[in-house]
């Protein structure tokens, strides 16, 4: 019979092998993308996809592009960053914070007037949004979210701004905006084309605000400088703009890069 001491070094050499083992197997590479909260169900798709292709698993950090703007200014860990405008991308960039380089716009978007599917005055413009039928309209806070501040410009530069101010209805993203009027909360608001296709039971467009209301609805992404997945980060960036991305982005609502 082995003696005890004999038994517990070969138990010791056994916890030490594996442990070396599992010091030696690859761990599943893993990157962390802050997205615009408009991006969730494309993106959603898009990741399952690449996963699959190269084994790197992504983990999303949905929300307004300026709330993500300022967490990775304080240094969140983020490998990836897609917001819905260039505000907040230059902002980053200016301060250094993303790989000027990976910087590219991957699709556009429409800005849209909804109402609830059962709702009483419709508009059929933008400019009938001062009409006093319209107590409550939901538009994203412009402070932190791109579709807000595409909202406000549009507003002002069609002279509404003033007459509306105090019936705005303000949300911490888009979707929240649609989640409004979806349940009767706003008498209207303004959305993204892409985001319609998510309750189309419960609301309805309308009317599109005029291009040249408001800038470009651009949505650009990079890699962030320090990330430590830059090479997989990379990877999906370039996934996003590949055939199979785009058209997984067109099939959700968005508009190509090139499309007018």
């Amino acid at each position: 019979m082995r003696s005890l001491p004999l038994l517990l070094a070969l138990a010791l050499a056994g916890c030490q092998f594996q442990n070396s083992e599992s010091a030696n197997t690859p761990l599943t590479p893993e990157i962390t993308v802050s997205a615009a909260a408009s991006l969730k169900n494309a993106f959603d798709e898009i990741s399952r996809l690449y996963e699959s292709r190269t084994g790197t698993k992504v983990v999303f950090n949905y929300g307004a592009s300026g709330v993500l703007q300022k967490q990775i200014e304080n240094a969140a860990p983020v490998d990836v960053f897609a917001s819905a405008g260039a505000r907040q991308m230059d902002a980053l960039e200016r301060a250094g914070l993303i790989l000027p380089e990976t910087r590219r716009d991957f699709a556009r978007n429409t800005l849209v007037l909804i109402v609830p599917h059962d709702a009483a005055f419709v508009p059929d413009s933008l400019t009938q949004l001062n009409d006093s039928r319209l107590q409550r309209l939901a538009i994203g806070n412009p402070k932190t979210v791109p579709a807000g501040q595409y909202a406000q410009q549009s507003l002002v530069k069609l002279g509404l701004w003033p007459q509306l101010a105090s019936r705005l209805v303000l949300a911490e993203d888009v979707r929240q905006v649609l989640d409004y009027v979806a349940r009767g909360e706003a008498d209207a608001g303004l959305v993204y084309a892409s985001d319609v296709a998510l309750m189309r039971d419960a609301v309805r467009v309308v009317a599109s605000a005029p291009e040249d209301s408001h800038d470009p609805i651009l949505y650009p992404i990079a890699v962030i400088k320090d990330s430590r997945q830059k090479e997989s980060a990379q990877r999906f960036v370039e996934f996003v703009l590949s055939p199979e991305g785009q058209a997984i982005l067109q099939h959700k609502g968005f508009q190509g890069v090139s499309e007018k």
